[in-house]
């Protein structure tokens, strides 16, 4: 407790001090001026999304699907922070924005349309804001049962430990939550490679095989799973009925058809696009985005296979004796409490909280510049003084955790919110923000429609056909989401020309955008088109195989199977290499200073 006591004073303290530097006006509380570097934006977005939930539920893949769960994380899809930084993190920062939804503007302009499609999005953005509190209301309180002294509720705990965090994050901003992340995701790595080691030297290859059914440890996979628990833990054979991932094949297959989806249709509005926008340039965001994959896999990985073997192998008679209901969302905090030495607990405690404390605090974070920015500056009082808007967004912020308090209270699962988030807000927002960058006919009406249509078929699906699985649901909503989108705009006028034009020139995108190319290139013939489809589909195809690599080579090393993991590091050496061609070195001709100046001035020119 000395230890974990002793970090939060620490956190906020640093916090607090740090967000001096961030009241000074809107744009610095929300993206730190655009001066903070690439790196610590990097390393402050994987801290985000090493959070504690998350882990407790990437242990349970491992737990019952062994290697093979390194690909359902792909439902998220985890793959999107490769089309992010193979171009779509350019494409995003070219805008020069504080939002998604300010974004809009850019894309569709002034009008009507413009205006419902920037309120859909700024309530599509508070909306998951409110989700994601409740998702890590839900993992903290768990969590923390398990660990504190005092006989409290989870709820009780998570909005003790939530409220804590939303001093530093409040106060202070971007600059004031990138700075503790930094300092949290190191604590989180040395804690992670900790659990890694331990784990490989408390169980030797023959105890882990004697708990694993045959197949446990193969990585690739055939029509079926082909994992059968029975005479081992019999109720894990229930889990994976229940799942519905027995045809993995299949399963899979609808994973990579919505994971491609989900990832062309860029970040949606949250921390993550936040820190895109927060950056100095294009190249720095594609940058950014890359350093994401690579800093945050391998040690998150590390802890995740540590639990989950020392859990198969020492906590199997404590989850058989739960019976048919085993609760596997529970099998992280067992494993830390029980299975970990007294010395190194204190550590791992205060890595997992501040593994809580940076998604969490990314999150409140992200949320009041919808409000402030994009609604009272927007629409009420343009003119106000920076203090006011600053001090509007403190109280906004607390006002949202407040609300994602109750929405955590009342959700009963990790897993419940987790289907939630993944299948009811991305399934309705896929296919609008997927046109949206690809298709010149998209206007602000179909992207209106495009998202309400989705999204309300996505939350009613569980209701109309409650047998249906959220994933095999996903086609449905992308069918109904398709069709208001594409109906959307065609009863309606396209967008103006100039603000067409002023899109296709400052973000240049690829994609079914002819006839605006036509009018562009009459008008300005010096203009150049975007021709990388071909490269940047080529980096996404390398990237999510060097992305994977970095998943399952953190397993193989736990679970003493050297010779897959020099293979697995092989690949991981091979793709990087490829990607330094390909991509890395590509960044200055694709979007480096002067490049970017000529095509700002040619944009200047379209009124």
């Amino acid at each position: 407790m000395v230890i974990i006591i002793l970090y939060f004073a620490i956190v906020l303290a640093i916090g607090i001090v740090v967000s001096r530097r961030s009241i000074k006006d809107i744009d610095s509380y929300f993206l730190g001026s655009n001066k903070l570097p690439w790196w610590m934006l990097g390393i402050s977005n994987a801290s985000g999304m090493f959070d504690i939930t998350g882990t407790m539920w990437l242990v349970y893949l491992l737990f019952v699907y062994g290697m093979k769960s390194v690909w359902i994380p792909w439902l998220w899809p985890i793959f999107n922070q490769v089309f992010l930084f193979a171009y779509l993190s350019i494409w995003l920062r070219r805008s020069n924005v504080m939002t998604g939804a300010q974004w809009i503007e850019t894309r569709f302009g002034n009008g009507k349309g413009a205006r419902l499609a920037h309120i859909i999005v700024v309530c599509f953005a508070l909306v998951s804001v409110v989700g994601f509190i409740a998702y890590d209301f839900k993992g903290i309180g768990k969590f923390a049962k398990i660990f504190l002294p005092w006989d409290l509720s989870p709820d009780t705990y998570a909005i003790i430990l939530m409220s804590i965090t939303a001093i530093y994050a409040v106060k202070g901003g971007m600059v004031s939550v990138v700075a503790t992340e930094v300092l949290q995701f190191l604590v989180m790595t040395v804690a992670s490679v900790a659990v890694g080691i331990v784990a490989m030297n408390a169980v030797a290859p023959e105890a882990l095989n004697a708990v694993i059914p045959s197949g446990w440890k193969e990585l690739f996979f055939g029509w079926h799973l082909n994992l059968d628990w029975t005479g081992i833990m019999d109720s894990v054979n229930t889990k994976i009925a229940e799942d519905g991932y027995e045809l993995f094949m299949i399963f899979m297959m609808m994973v990579l058809f919505k994971g491609i989806l989900v990832s062309a249709a860029g970040p949606a509005p949250n921390y993550d696009m936040q820190r895109i926008l927060a950056t100095k340039d294009t190249k720095e965001a594609s940058k950014m985005s890359w350093l994401v994959s690579l800093v945050l896999f391998f040690p998150r990985y590390m802890m995740i296979a540590g639990l989950t073997v020392l859990a198969l192998v020492y906590l199997m008679p404590e989850l058989k004796a739960m019976g048919p209901n085993v609760d596997f969302e529970m099998i992280l905090p067992l494993a830390l409490k029980d299975l970990i030495p007294v010395g190194l607990v204190g550590v791992l405690l205060a890595g997992l909280l501040a593994a809580f404390m940076s998604t969490y605090a990314a999150t409140i974070n992200a949320a009041p510049a919808y409000v402030v920015n994009d609604i009272y500056k927007k629409f009420i009082n343009p003119n106000a003084h920076p203090k006011k808007y600053v001090h509007m967004s403190i109280a906004v912020s607390v006002f949202f955790v407040i609300l994602g308090f109750v929405f955590g209270i009342m959700v009963q699962s990790v897993n419940q919110i987790t289907l939630w988030i993944v299948n009811g807000l991305w399934g309705g927002y896929t296919a609008a923000n997927v046109l949206k960058w690809y298709w010149w006919r998209m206007n602000g009406y179909g992207y209106f429609w495009g998202m309400v249509i989705g999204i309300a078929a996505a939350l009613m699906m569980p209701v109309v056909f409650p047998a249906l699985p959220a994933l095999n649901a996903f086609p449905y909503v992308l069918a109904i989401s398709v069709l208001g989108s594409v109906l959307g705009s065609y009863l309606t006028e396209p967008e103006p020309d100039n603000v067409l034009m002023k899109f296709y020139v400052t973000v240049r995108p690829w994609g079914l955008w002819k006839p605006v190319h036509e009018k562009v290139k009459a008008r300005f013939p010096e203009f150049n088109p975007n021709l990388g489809f071909k490269r940047d589909m080529f980096n996404v195809v390398i990237g999510i195989v060097w992305q994977t690599t970095l998943l399952a080579a953190p397993i193989y090393l736990v679970i003493h199977e050297y010779t897959y993991f020099a293979i697995t590091l092989g690949v991981t050496a091979v793709t990087s290499i490829i990607l330094k061609f390909t991509w890395w070195n590509k960044l200055d001709e694709i979007c480096g200073e002067e490049t970017e100046k000529i095509y700002r001035e040619i944009a200047s020119k379209i009124e």
